[in-house]
């Protein structure tokens, strides 16, 4: 099968960690590699593949609209509300990394097929990805579930600028998320930058406030859907329940990275690249009348 061709708008952590992802994918390629900043590491790991490197942005996908057909967009909240119009005008399928929460929110292990049909998807935030599953899964079980709250906790190693610059958003998106897939009437959501050295590994807690929780069936959820969870992130595990005290429900998840751009501590940026090369491999293959 002939590779579909994806541009990637970021040369920073999560745009390098996207391109290591495509370049080892049976399904895709980089058509295009562009940022602003001609010093990234990226950048220099793009050229010594042989990428086509572009330092005008977007501009560069305006110029050559037939270098790619999928547009990942791993910039920064801001940009992607510039770039969005763009892209739509473009044609392209947009897969938006960024917390901007303009696109149909996605994950991957609930709702792949259906985003399929839009021109635009949201991979919400690291810790949405991480943590709305677990909190999906427990709706299943309690829907009258009503509250839930997530701690997410990554490295300071590896928040890049743009994490930094978008901590308000990553709150109130993944917030919004976690409202949104599993129906909860209050969600919360918090992440630390935890500067420990050596560094840590992406955790992220998820409590929720049930009433007689029936942990058997809640359990035998969260297995099912983290099992679907590790075909595309084998990092991801649960490492603390779910466990029930006093009516709240607490489950911790931990991601470890496979190691492409950073070293393996940065889960943060493999559960989100990972979700996102996941839902381009199915745009690809669903253009050439297949599926994953």
């Amino acid at each position: 099968m002939n590779k579909v061709k994806v541009g990637i708008l970021g040369t920073g952590n999560i745009g390098s960690d996207l391109l290591v992802k495509v370049m080892r994918s049976p399904f895709l390629e980089c058509g295009i590699f562009a940022g602003r900043n001609p010093n990234s590491n990226g950048c220099r790991i793009a050229e010594q593949l042989g990428v086509n490197v572009s330092f005008k942005s977007i501009q560069g996908i305006e110029e050559d609209p037939s270098c790619c057909d999928i547009v990942f967009d791993a910039t920064s909240a801001n940009i992607h509300f510039a770039v969005a119009p763009i892209l739509k005008r473009l044609n392209k399928f947009s897969i938006d990394l960024t917390p901007s929460g303009i696109g149909r929110m996605c994950v991957p292990v609930i709702n792949l097929e259906e985003c399929l049909d839009e021109s635009e998807v949201s991979m919400i935030t690291c810790g949405g990805q991480a943590a709305i599953p677990i909190a999906y899964a427990i709706s299943r079980v309690h829907p009258e579930t009503t509250y839930c709250e997530l701690v997410a906790s990554i490295s300071s190693r590896s928040a890049g600028p743009g994490t930094r610059d978008n901590i308000d958003e990553f709150t109130q998106t993944t917030r919004d998320a976690l409202k949104f897939f599993s129906g909860f009437p209050e969600t919360k959501a918090i992440i630390v930058l935890n500067p420990a050295d050596p560094p840590i590994i992406m955790r992220n807690t998820i409590y929720t406030l049930i009433k007689n929780p029936d942990m058997s069936a809640i359990c035998r959820e969260v297995n099912m859907i983290v099992e679907k969870i590790q075909q595309y992130v084998p990092g991801y595990r649960v490492i603390v329940g779910p466990v029930s005290e006093n009516n709240r429900v607490t489950t911790t998840v931990e991601v470890k990275g496979a190691g492409d751009f950073l070293p393996k501590y940065s889960g943060n940026l493999d559960i989100i690249t990972s979700a996102a090369v996941r839902i381009a491999e199915a745009y690809a293959l669903k253009k050439r009348g297949k599926s994953l």
